[in-house]
């Protein structure tokens, strides 16, 4: 086939998806397909709607990549493409949208406050959230803009720094637990969640250095858990890509806390990172899919949409 691989992209995750471009990139070639990759960038629409290929694999990440937009321009062109859809895109990347509908369908989130840009008053702001508190951008990943605030101070600094990226900002309940990953793979109405990862970061918390620099993180595949907390994990990972909507292939993000208590989702990454230190690999190897094996996998599973 001849495959289009879409990546580096504009958003604050660019270097990520450069990363993930170039191994995808190498992945299809490895499997005998002719392939054209697409330093992707909004005022280029032509290098798309231009574009002769059987297939995209958008191997974007953040903004104009994981959010819908693109996935609505290919829509509209009559390409397909490796992933989910417009609205389980968009769904995703809205975290507190989101976290609507996990809650309902009985997923235990965090509590939360949403800050809007266009009514937050710095001078009249207050919560009840209790420290530490999670400050993060409503629309980014990778960590990006976020701050586990401890007083006050923190907290309006990680306000303002949130602020930077987004027009709507996350406060969240800071929850001291185990952080781990669940990959879920599949057609819509044949989905399956791959073996629970657990993330063991060298810093403090699973920041940005942790997740993409050499040996700042160790993954545990199978996580080390209890087997009704790991299946708890696989359903409810497969349960919130579902109520989204997501289609082929999604990583969901939890925190098991450390007092026993029912595990608390995080969100939903509808382009998983594809870098060489990235978790879904590591989860699709535990089934016996090699790097290779695994992006052949996403792309015969998208023929079948």
């Amino acid at each position: 086939m001849k495959i289009a691989v879409l990546y580096g992209g504009t958003s604050a995750e660019r270097e990520v998806s450069l990363s993930s471009g170039k191994g995808i990139i190498e992945a299809l070639k490895n499997k005998g397909h002719e392939v054209v990759g697409v330093d992707f960038h909004p005022d280029r629409l032509s290098d798309i709607i231009g574009l002769n290929a059987d297939m995209i694999y958008i191997g974007l990440h953040g903004r104009f990549g994981e959010d819908g937009r693109i996935q609505g321009l290919l829509d509209m062109l009559g390409i397909p493409y490796v992933g989910s859809g417009v609205l389980g895109s968009a769904l995703a990347m809205d975290k507190a949208k989101s976290k609507t509908f996990f809650a309902k369908a009985g997923i235990r989130v965090a509590k939360e406050k949403v800050l809007y840009r266009y009514n937050y008053d710095r001078t009249q702001f207050a919560h009840d959230l209790g420290y530490p508190v999670v400050v993060k951008p409503n629309q980014e990943g990778s960590t990006i803009g976020l701050t586990i605030a401890n007083d006050e101070d923190e907290l309006l600094g990680g306000i303002d720094e949130a602020f930077k990226f987004d027009e709507t900002v996350l406060l969240e309940e800071f929850i001291s637990g185990k952080e781990v990953t669940v990959a879920v793979m599949g057609n819509k109405g044949d989905v399956k969640a791959l073996p629970v990862v657990e993330i063991v970061p060298k810093n403090a918390f699973y920041d940005y250095e942790s997740k993409y620099a050499p040996g700042m993180s160790e993954h545990i595949v199978p996580a080390r858990l209890a087997d009704q907390m790991t299946e708890r994990l696989q359903r409810d990972a497969q349960l919130a890509h579902e109520v989204l909507g997501c289609d082929i292939y999604s990583r969901v993000d939890f925190i098991v806390p450390h007092d026993g208590s029912e595990p608390v989702i995080l969100e939903v990454n509808t382009l998983p990172g594809m870098t060489p230190t990235s978790l879904y690999p590591d989860a699709a190897r535990e089934i016996g899919l090699s790097y290779d094996d695994m992006i052949e996998k996403l792309i015969q599973l998208s023929l079948k949409k």
